[in-house]
């Protein structure tokens, strides 16, 4: 694992970049490429045409056309349970070149594992995790993770161009395996959304004397609802390092709970109550 703020001293160059998928977190990073002079193509299962009319940006409804554009970066912004579906009607045959597939999914081992098994093998794989999104990153990117795993390689410079996207905007750039992306992931964000679901559904509200703490718990709540249950069952399902992590956190309730029962017992608390 290696960490710094710049993926390569060679010269930039504007880049033909294609994506496929193209809901809120791509449009977010579709805006910064534009403003950084690259070309942007765009399909999406969705209809986005008027949306990329005024972006300035090419939407194709056939993917075959899509894949015929010459794009020197295709990538791939789906969500984590489509993945699979989606890469498997990719025609591939209808590529005009060799070309560099970028997945931005917040889960790595398996859009690897996806991509590998069936792109053609004289393509090159740079896995991603942009570790922000529309909220985090709408006043820049200085400072944000960007996490990559530069899993086949052969044409440097163009993979190095893509990088130089991001660290060009001050991110914190972080070279990682999918493996360990996905152990910590299952630690820190797998987590996160875990604590915000359980305060939703145990309705979490703000209350008139809120601690510090609390207003924090709140947050974590609100942020988590706001993604989607597909992007969280995701997380669960496509991360083998999740299930652990909830395994853990029931483990941690249920001594959580034992201690303070003991503790009642001690103090020979009248009101000891079933848990």
């Amino acid at each position: 694992m290696s960490s710094s703020s710049s993926s390569s001293s060679s010269q930039p160059k504007t880049l033909r970049i294609g994506i496929i998928g193209f809901g809120p977190f791509a449009q977010f990073l579709a805006k910064t490429m534009m403003k950084q002079g690259h070309f942007i193509r765009v399909t999406s299962r969705s209809d986005y045409s008027e949306l990329c009319t005024n972006l300035g940006i090419l939407f194709f409804r056939d993917m075959g056309a899509f894949l015929e554009s010459d794009n020197e970066v295709i990538m791939i912004s789906t969500s984590i349970l489509s993945l699979s579906r989606v890469v498997e009607s990719i025609p591939f045959n209808c590529l005009k070149r060799p070309t560099l597939f970028v997945d931005v999914l917040s889960v790595k081992e398996h859009p690897k594992d996806v991509l590998l098994r069936i792109m053609p093998e004289e393509c090159d794989l740079l896995c991603t995790h942009p570790m922000f999104g529309p909220e985090s990153g709408k006043d820049g990117w200085t400072d944000l993770t960007f996490m990559y795993d530069m899993v086949r390689i052969r044409d440097q410079p163009l993979c190095s161009s893509f990088l130089h996207i991001f660290s060009s905007e001050g991110c914190k750039m972080l070279e990682m395996t999918c493996e360990e992306h996905d152990r910590l992931a299952a630690q820190s964000q797998f987590l996160t959304h875990t604590i915000g679901r359980i305060l939703s559904e145990m309705e979490v509200e703000p209350t008139p004397i809120d601690t510090k703490g609390f207003q924090k718990l709140v947050q974590v709540k609100e942020s988590s609802v706001k993604d989607s249950f597909d992007l969280f069952s995701g997380l669960f399902i496509h991360n083998r390092f999740a299930r652990q992590q909830m395994k853990n956190l029931e483990v941690a309730l249920e001594k959580t709970k034992e201690k303070l029962q003991e503790r009642s017992k001690e103090l020979q608390d009248p009101i000891i109550s079933k848990f």
